[in-house]
């Protein structure tokens, strides 16, 4: 789950190397790129839940 941001922002420069569309006069490189930005932080939020629970089951068993 951690590396699909990565593969998104950095690999992927052909899906977001354009202009258009433009949502509120932002170009698209720079919402796309900010869009990812709270992706990620989800991804990691995730992770870290899943982490978390795994490894306080371990304790307890």
């Amino acid at each position: 789950m951690l590396v699909i941001p990565y593969v998104f922002m950095t690999v992927g420069f052909t899906i977001y190397d354009r202009v258009q569309p433009e949502i509120g006069g932002w170009p698209f490189f720079y919402w796309y790129q900010l869009m990812w930005i709270f992706i990620a932080a989800i991804f990691t939020f995730s992770v870290y839940t899943i982490e978390t629970r795994e490894h306080k089951a371990r304790g307890a068993a």
